[in-house]
């Protein structure tokens, strides 16, 4: 079956129709990138947490998603996950951006899992969980992926409220360096770049022409012949007849 793209003014409507109700703030973007200024098209929309899996599978109906990540940010009263995905992914000129923003209010920080519809958005959903303290309800792994085991508890490094990242951690950890307990990492130090002294004869020296042309051209040159020399215009040397 051969997928004919559609354009992001033709996947608004169809999810506007056939998603949930709660999908709002729908809207379309174009813009030009490149040297040959090829147009890239958007859709944005937000819609609810207990709508997200409806909205995904209204946009799987279109066709299904190529997911990039699961974005986050703390807005204050709530922690807004966005689902940066693209259809049509692989047809040249065709493919359409999508972002679904999510906004998860923090007296109730729970978003279902997407890993059943897409599974490799397992270890997006990992890092907001340990980085925004958000629960994902139905998660197959939970475990979490960049922070180290004896990282505090209950404090997530990209909120912006009580639960973030003090500026006493901060301190401690430009003071204390790595840790002494962990191998170094497997990357070789940097070469110095030994420089050479400049000398004398190397400074302010001017190249030399090359007159090698020059002079085969005038050992070449073939001498002139006996009688062959012009000089019925040279002038005469005076004669003195005066005795003096």
């Amino acid at each position: 079956m051969t997928r004919q793209a559609l354009t992001a003014q033709q996947i608004a409507v169809i999810l506007q129709k056939k998603g949930p109700k709660s999908i709002h703030d729908v809207r379309t973007e174009g813009w030009t990138e490149g040297l040959k200024k090829t147009t890239a098209y958007s859709v944005w929309l937000r819609t609810t947490p207990a709508d997200l899996i409806k909205t995904l599978e209204a946009i799987i109906a279109i066709d299904y998603p190529h997911l990039a990540v699961v974005s986050g940010v703390d807005v204050g009263d709530a922690v807004e996950l966005l689902y940066h995905m693209q259809v049509f992914h692989g047809i040249p000129k065709g493919e359409v951006n999508i972002t679904i923003t999510v906004p998860v209010p923090k007296k109730n920080l729970v978003i279902p899992t997407i890993s059943h519809l897409i599974p490799g958005a397992v270890y997006t959903e990992r890092e907001k969980q340990e980085m925004l303290g958000v629960t994902v309800a139905g998660i197959p792994d939970p475990r979490g992926l960049f922070l180290p085991a004896d990282f505090p508890k209950g404090v997530y490094p990209w909120r912006k409220d009580e639960t973030g990242i003090t500026e006493d951690m901060v301190n401690s950890l430009w003071a204390s360096g790595r840790p002494a307990d962990r191998p170094a990492p497997p990357v070789k130090p940097k070469e110095k770049k030994v420089r050479k002294p400049k000398t004398p004869d190397t400074e302010n020296t001017a190249p030399k022409a090359d007159t090698s042309a020059d002079s085969k051209l005038s050992e070449s040159a073939p001498a002139p012949a006996e009688g062959d020399t012009d000089t019925a215009d040279a002038p005469k040397p005076e004669v003195n007849t005066n005795g003096e």
